[in-house]
């Protein structure tokens, strides 16, 4: 027998129906407890406990829901998936999509990570939601900067622009896929990237480390030459910082870049 809305989706109350079509208005797909309770009062929270179980708003976590669209079909909320950029958009303020995220979101790297990377100014845990990862980067304000707004399924979204990514995961590798994917992603993209405006980031962020293993990068992959200018002028931090700073600190010390190279950067082995 055909399943119907009836026998699967349960229908609304006066009630419910209201809640859900005042929120819809005021553009309110992704929304609170208390973005509910505005509109219901009170009641509103049995409400949405009524409402999840019909089917017709999907708790992401604690206080947060979203509401199922009605194309979505009888199954309801057991069948609808939501980017987690929109879902990750809804989670911290101020906030940007960023790291491996960002790097795939670009097509800088072609591995989608399973973790949603999100930059944010206060410390935070991380969470599961719908059987995916959110994993929160705290950044300072000084360095929360450097942002784009993008259109998911019809939701503003922000996120760190190309120069910015490529800056935050050389200055944070372990949240980026690690320094290969990081080189190889900056080796490969060299024509949608600015590699001064880069620098200049850098320098803004106060982490000159960056900036050497930017050029180390630069360098092993042999085009250097082609943006020796983006480094005129800057000067390296005495000591020697570690190209990667997830893996042991064993290697060669590279004394132009001032690295130790803990991390073997070979081109060769992404043209296969």
């Amino acid at each position: 027998m055909a399943l119907t809305t009836g026998k699967y989706r349960e229908g609304l109350t006066n009630k419910e129906s209201f809640l859900i079509s005042s929120l819809a208005r005021s553009d309110k797909k992704v929304f609170t407890a208390e973005d509910a309770r505005a509109v219901a009062g009170e009641p509103a929270i049995k409400m949405l406990s009524s409402l999840a179980k019909k089917k017709w708003v999907l708790k992401l976590k604690r206080g947060l829901y979203t509401i199922v669209p009605l194309d979505i079909g009888v199954k309801g909320a057991d069948s609808f998936i939501m980017h987690n950029f929109v879902i990750a958009s809804k989670l911290a303020e101020p906030y940007y999509i960023g790291y491996w995220s960002a790097l795939n979101y670009y097509g800088f790297s072609d591995q989608l990570p399973i973790t949603t990377f999100i930059a944010t100014t206060t410390a935070r845990k991380g969470l599961k939601i719908l059987d995916a990862s959110y994993l929160f980067v705290q950044v300072s304000q000084s360095r929360f900067f450097g942002t784009a707004d993008i259109e998911i399924e019809g939701e503003k979204v922000k996120i760190s622009d190309r120069n910015k990514t490529i800056a935050d995961c050389l200055d944070h590798p372990e949240h980026g896929g690690g320094i290969d994917e990081i080189a190889s992603s900056i080796y490969f993209s060299t024509e949608e990237i600015d590699i001064k405006k880069i620098v200049s980031y850098a320098l803004k962020m106060g982490n000159i480390t960056i900036i050497k293993r930017l050029g180390y990068i630069l360098d092993a992959c042999s085009i250097l030459e082609k943006y020796c200018a983006a480094f005129d002028k800057i000067e390296l931090s005495k000591g020697y910082s570690l190209l990667d700073p997830v893996s042991p600190k064993k290697g060669k010390y590279n004394e132009r870049w001032l690295l130790l190279v803990n991390r073997e950067i070979a081109p060769e082995r992404w043209m296969y």
